[in-house]
């Protein structure tokens, strides 16, 4: 529900974020077992650590060029 993925709830926000950047539905990600979870848990850490990565580097190159 709204309100477990706006209050934090770990698992519901990954169920989320599955479901908008994979087309998983909810339900199979909750199916996966323990190692598949944290597979995709990290995975997903790894991405958005590099996306914000890329969004400070193109904000830096930005000022330079003003």
């Amino acid at each position: 529900s709204k309100k477990l993925i706006r209050e934090g709830d770990f698992e519901a926000n990954i169920a989320y974020y599955c479901l908008h950047k994979f087309n998983m539905l909810p339900s199979q990600f909750l199916a996966l077992d323990r190692q598949e979870k944290a597979f995709i848990v990290a995975a997903i850490e790894i991405k958005i650590e590099e996306d914000k990565k890329r969004e400070k580097e193109l904000k830096k190159s930005t000022r330079k060029r003003r």
